[in-house]
């Protein structure tokens, strides 16, 4: 019998009810990790927020983003190490882009960590170009500040990708 391979993934609306899973996976994926408050102040702002389920109610992986005038903020992506080498990060750029084209956002712009470089990697993979440092950005370990990658992506002339 031949067995039919599908995605099982399923991006939804970040939800109140997800934060506890959602708190979890960013504790154990960053040294700084957003706080319970800042995803409640992002879902009450009106940020796009997604949650990335493989089964329902197993969320792997999330993200949250800020429209602006042509142009959307990517503020947080993060995969629950587990679950991390799967394509779950790519899914879910692949799916903010689609959302971007549909909100007419030409620029998707987002900082990451100069020392997280699996990130960088990803992002300039995906399509995203370095365009400056933010100096100081991040909080770091002994009370000393870590850089910021800014990148951006030309949603209008970016590809569609598999």
């Amino acid at each position: 019998m031949n067995a039919v391979l599908r995605d099982e993934r399923a991006l939804l609306p970040m939800m109140i009810g997800d934060l506890k899973a959602v708190v979890a996976i960013e504790s154990a994926a960053y040294d700084f990790p957003w706080t319970r408050g800042n995803f409640v102040d992002s879902l009450a702002a009106g940020y796009l927020a997604r949650v990335l389920c493989t089964a329902p109610g197993r969320i792997v992986g999330y993200f949250v983003a800020m429209k602006g005038v042509g142009e959307m903020h990517l503020l947080n992506l993060t995969v629950a190490p587990s679950e991390q080498g799967q394509g779950h990060a790519r899914h879910m750029l692949d799916e903010l882009v689609a959302m971007c084209r549909v909100q007419r956002a030409e620029q998707l712009w987002l900082e990451v960590r100069e020392s997280n470089t699996r990130a960088c990697s990803l992002y300039a993979r995906y399509g995203f170009k370095q365009v400056g440092v933010r100096r100081g950005y991040y909080p770091a370990l002994h009370g000393r500040r870590e850089d910021a990658a800014v990148m951006s992506l030309d949603v209008v002339g970016s590809r569609d990708v598999d």
